[in-house]
């Protein structure tokens, strides 16, 4: 049996048989000096580093000590982001005893009077931090699990170049009588930091939109019930927007999803930026006119998401945005093809183009042939039940609309892996 110890935020370990027994004790440095006086005299010790020569280790001890107790200790609640995952992994969930503590999260979100069942949680610990970032940019409510090199000062710097409105509580030495610590900075102040190795975790809050309805089910918000909206429920100009029928596909396409950054070319109403923000991803509406920008963030504000619009024309000012995971282009007339390249050459999986004329048909699909993408797309011609006096209907063609997409080879299913490694990766302290 393995003995898994959460170490909580503070409160010290409790004389345990199942730690003074323990033949093989497994930590961080911090914990193992912390438990010194609970453990067996003779146990063998083994410091945490990196994971796989540990785990072997704890391999080893199993094989040759057989009935020897083994004992790790982890920060905060070891199956929140910890250690546990790794271990039933390798030994299997019947081997564990999991004891765990109180998380570094859900004490930050304590100390600051927040509930957290509404919060999403990433981890940035040796991982991309764009993950976080995306994830900060599309929720009001987020925890951030920090490490080297994606720390409150990086995640400050990548949120207050991308304008988002968000206040930073850095929390460090959660549970720490003497040292503990919880700052409310901008981002800009975050970015300007140096805050060492005693950080805890990083909430990134939407002060506006902190305290969410009650709901039954935890997480940042359930999938949208319903997508491909009615034109209706958008402000738009002239029927300028893209019809459902067409969104509904283009949605299929772009995939949006938590942790993903979407953008949304010539946008005017915003209506895919914004169908992509209620689907979780971070949204960027690049638009060209006055009045467009101002109809985009009514959009986002009537179905309560954040989406940052960008004033200007494609692809002029594409330069200073974060790469993209996805695209969808909606407009763009004589520019089209220099957009699609654009676009193409830093988009990380797909590009969706929605064309009215078919002379750019062909233009398009070769922008993202030679840009290295599989390309496929169709010709959407849909008629719509429209009412005729004496309750009868009619059918009432809409124009065709071509979407064209392409897909960059190979990139699915490691977006995917990634996407998912930022959710489940371990840490909460317990690699040091």
């Amino acid at each position: 049996m393995i003995t898994v110890f959460g170490t909580g935020t503070g409160a010290p370990l409790s004389p345990d048989p199942a730690l003074s027994s323990a033949a093989l004790v497994v930590g961080g440095r911090r914990h193992l000096d912390a438990a010194e006086a609970l453990l067996a005299p003779g146990a063998e010790r083994v410091v945490l580093g990196p994971l796989a020569p540990a785990l072997d280790s704890v391999e080893r001890y199993i094989e040759n000590e057989k009935g020897q107790g083994v004992a790790v200790l982890a920060s905060g609640d070891p199956g929140f982001f910890g250690i546990v995952r790794a271990l039933a992994e390798r030994f299997g969930s019947a081997a564990l005893d999991v004891r765990p503590g109180v998380s570094s999260v859900a004490t930050a979100f304590a100390r600051v009077g927040l509930p957290w069942d509404d919060a999403a949680v990433v981890s940035a610990h040796g991982r991309d931090l764009r993950t976080a970032i995306n994830v900060c940019r599309a929720h009001p409510k987020t925890a951030v699990l920090t490490g080297p090199g994606a720390g409150p000062a990086e995640l400050g710097a990548e949120l207050a170049h991308r304008g988002a409105d968000r206040v930073l509580v850095v929390a460090s030495r959660l549970g720490d009588p003497e040292h503990e610590s919880l700052e409310r900075v901008t981002p800009s102040e975050a970015a300007a930091r140096d805050w060492g190795d005693a950080v805890s975790v990083v909430l990134c809050l939407d002060e506006k939109r902190v305290l969410a309805p009650v709901r039954t089910l935890a997480g940042p918000g359930r999938p949208p019930s319903r997508w491909a909206l009615d034109e209706g429920e958008f402000e738009h100009r002239d029927s300028m927007i893209t019809k459902f029928e067409v969104r509904a596909l283009a949605l299929a396409r772009l995939g949006p999803r938590p942790g993903d950054l979407v953008w949304d070319i010539g946008a005017g109403s915003g209506s895919v930026a914004v169908e992509c923000a209620r689907f979780g991803a971070a949204a960027v509406a690049v638009e060209k006119t006055v009045d467009g920008v101002s109809r985009i963030r009514d959009n986002a504000a009537a179905h309560g998401v954040d989406v940052r619009v960008v004033h200007g024309a494609a692809p002029t000012v594409l330069s200073d945005l974060s790469d993209p995971d996805a695209v969808f282009i909606g407009g763009g007339g004589r520019e089209l093809t220099a957009i699609v390249t654009a676009c193409a050459r830093r988009t990380r999986r797909s590009v969706v183009v929605a064309v009215a004329a078919v002379d750019r048909v062909a233009a398009v699909r070769d922008a993202l042939g030679a840009a290295g993408f599989v390309t496929d797309g169709v010709l959407l011609q849909s008629s719509r039940l429209a009412p005729l006096p004496g309750d009868v209907s009619r059918l009432a063609a809409a124009n065709p609309v071509f979407l064209v997409w392409g897909v960059r080879p190979d990139t699915e299913s490691a977006t995917s892996a990634t996407s998912l490694s930022s959710v489940t990766s371990l840490n909460e302290g317990v690699v040091e």
